[in-house]
């Protein structure tokens, strides 16, 4: 996990090492740190948080690792799944 902020001093560094990062392939999700919640780098809910809240994973695997969920707007199948797991976990 990358925590935006901590990808630069200015928002034109953290932009070009996010454009490094994504390149690479070492980026490929984003997520909000404060509900734990991944989705899809070019999804409109996830664009609109602030700079400090912003996380990145390099997969799926990885925010799972660090507790995030799927983000019910830009992943709806792998939402509803997680969604199905919890209700299980919850009633047994």
């Amino acid at each position: 996990m990358v925590r935006h902020i901590d990808l630069g001093g200015t928002a034109a560094d953290r932009k070009r090492s996010l454009s490094s990062f994504i390149r690479k392939g070492e980026i490929t999700l984003g997520g909000y740190k404060k509900v734990k919640i991944y989705g899809r780098l070019n999804c409109a809910t996830g664009k609109r948080m602030k700079v400090e809240h912003r996380v990145f994973f390099r997969d799926e695997a990885d925010a799972f690792s660090h507790g995030y969920r799927p983000c019910g707007h830009c992943m709806r199948e792998k939402y509803k799944e997680w969604k199905t797991k919890q209700q299980i976990l919850e009633h047994g």
